[in-house]
């Protein structure tokens, strides 16, 4: 049976890792959301997030994106190449409701394995 969870093995924790992602990635994206991606040596893809108060002011915004973004990871992540995945909010996420967005990033994640597998 797949196990559906999100320990922290299937997290981007050090900024090294960030900048891995940053440095050569894979991109797919929306006008509200962006996902970075780079190959790693691991069997498993891993999940960092930038989530900008710049973009999202509120915290409960920020939160909110934060928490469908996992969300949809983890039923996803099987789905993925092994990779490494930044996902960037942009201030247009915050007018979708929470359907649009996982919607959205079901359709990001699939641009995402298609174009990290090729």
């Amino acid at each position: 049976m797949v196990k559906h969870t999100f320990p922290r093995e299937l997290r981007l924790l050090t900024p090294e890792n960030f900048q891995k992602v940053f440095a050569q990635p894979v991109r797919a994206s929306s006008p509200h959301i962006t996902l970075l991606a780079t190959r790693n040596e691991l069997t498993h893809p891993r999940l960092g997030l930038a989530i900008p108060k710049k973009a999202l002011k509120r915290a409960v915004w920020r939160n909110r994106v934060k928490r469908l973004v996992r969300e949809s990871f983890r039923l996803h992540q099987h789905e993925l190449p092994p990779i490494d995945v930044v996902v960037i909010a942009k201030s247009g996420i915050r007018d979708l409701d929470n359907p649009a967005v996982l919607h959205l990033l079901e359709k990001l994640w699939r641009t995402l394995a298609r174009r990290s597998n090729g």
